[in-house]
């Protein structure tokens, strides 16, 4: 399996990248991204857009893929809902309509959020934003899976880029073993949110939203070693 992948600099996208290149059932893939990874590997190839919400100039390396990892976000804290949506709704599809006119067969897995609401009627912005994100992504004609991750622990070294988040991490490190056992159903880690998204995309027909206890269960189906 191919796979495109948008936010491998994130916290996210650079567990999804680790799991992706441990799996031997991956056989490519292709970061797209406005920098530099900063490392090297022979599955990886990276394409460096200065603008991801225009992917025009690099179509024809946009196809052929079984599947497309969908990682950007940003925090919604101190940001308005136009800024918010600017980043959540707008570039993700932006990117998603090219990449699933260019491979009618992908497979989209999107990174949403634990309580992101699918009316579009709530209090929360957060969730108002995600949920209208993820039903424009249903309704593009692929299968599109929706992952509603929780609480997710950094693994293997991996960093926020948002500096107090890693804080937080730092802190509760001593209980992660405890969050993990108890909390299944709102606590998992990036490398098993890489897992699943891989498994995911290989093995079901999986559609719709995923939550976290279910994110965790596709985890320990493993990935190809």
């Amino acid at each position: 399996m191919r796979v495109l992948l948008f936010g491998a600099t994130g916290m996210i996208g650079q567990g999804v990248l680790r799991e992706c290149l441990a799996d031997r059932g991956v056989s490519e893939v292709v970061a797209v991204g406005r920098r530099p990874i900063g490392q090297q590997h022979e599955k990886l190839r990276e394409l460096i857009v200065a603008d991801l919400a225009d992917l025009a100039a690099v179509e024809p390396s946009l196809t052929g893929f079984g599947a497309c990892f969908l990682c950007l976000g940003v925090t919604a804290v101190g940001r308005s809902e136009a800024e918010y949506t600017a980043v959540t709704y707008d570039l993700t599809l932006a990117i998603a309509s090219p990449v699933v006119r260019l491979n009618p067969g992908i497979t989209l897995v999107y990174v949403s959020g634990q309580g992101a609401d699918s009316s579009e009627r709530g209090r929360s912005m957060w969730a108002r934003v995600k949920g209208r994100t993820e039903n424009a992504l249903l309704a593009l004609p692929v299968r599109a899976c929706l992952f509603r991750p929780g609480l997710i622990i950094p693994l293997d070294g991996i960093r926020s880029r948002t500096g107090w988040y890693n804080v937080v991490y730092a802190l509760t490190r001593p209980l992660n073993p405890l969050l993990l056992r108890f909390f299944p159903g709102s606590v998992t880690t990036t490398q098993r949110l890489g897992r699943a998204m891989i498994a995911a995309a290989r093995d079901g027909p999986r559609r719709g939203v995923i939550e976290a206890a279910e994110i965790n269960a596709l985890a320990r189906e493993g990935v190809t070693t």
